[in-house]
């Protein structure tokens, strides 16, 4: 195996940035209603994909859909990060009776340290759409489909819509303003590359769950095994 793949966001996830990033429900009214629609789709995509008994939820970061994961009473959760902070700080913010039912995994997903067809299902919220470079990507998708026998839930930021048009045309802005070098850690990819990435890495396309359709970046697809 080559060198390991690292992205340079990952690396602020020290203990100061955990402790930032751990959850806060007292945000304000838009950030609640956007937790809440995050956990319906992640709710219907566990469904769709037919309520896995073993998941890997990869990254966990703060363990916020660990709650939604554990409602399955007999499901076992493997909760992994590349970050041993968050993982800590995970297990110190959420219900006790929630962390009792975690495996805490400290591991990268570039390199998955489980063996092959591991888990039933691989659930990944809020990673993809930080990959810009479609090798990284393909590097992903691949242990993805080492490790699972069966589904991947996976999450990212689509174009076809109002948002991913706004955000287009804010960064053409900034690129003629002179800040075409401006660090960037979030990526909207075209819906139609990511799919073709998705059938490429051996995975059929189950199901595509928008956050709010033709307004809203935010997709989850749910994938098979092919």
């Amino acid at each position: 195996m080559g060198n390991p793949i690292n992205l340079e966001f990952s690396e602020k996830f020290d203990q100061l940035r955990a402790k930032e990033y751990s959850p806060k429900p007292e945000d304000g009214l838009s950030r609640r209603l956007s937790h809440r629609r995050d956990v319906q789709l992640a709710r219907r995509a566990l469904v769709l994909a037919g309520e896995p008994g073993l998941v890997l939820d990869l990254p966990c970061g703060t363990g916020r859909f660990w709650p939604v994961l554990a409602e399955k009473t007999n499901r076992v959760i493997i909760a992994a990060d590349n970050s041993a902070d968050m993982l800590e700080m995970a297990c110190k913010s959420q219900p006790r009776e929630v962390v009792e039912r975690i495996c805490p995994l400290q591991t990268s997903a570039f390199a998955i340290d489980l063996p092959d067809n591991a888990v039933d299902s691989i659930f990944c919220m809020g990673l993809m759409h930080h990959i810009g470079e479609a090798q990284q990507r393909k590097a992903l998708l691949s242990e993805f489909h080492r490790v699972s026998r069966d589904s991947v839930i996976v999450s990212l930021w689509v174009d076809g819509n109002f948002k991913a048009w706004k955000r287009k045309q804010l960064e053409k802005r900034r690129r003629q303003d002179g800040g075409k070098d401006i660090y960037q850690n979030r990526f909207v990819i075209a819906a139609a590359t990511a799919e073709k990435e998705f059938v490429d890495a051996g995975f059929n396309i189950q199901d595509r769950l928008d956050f709010l359709p033709l307004y809203a970046m935010w997709r989850v697809y749910v994938l098979r095994k092919g």
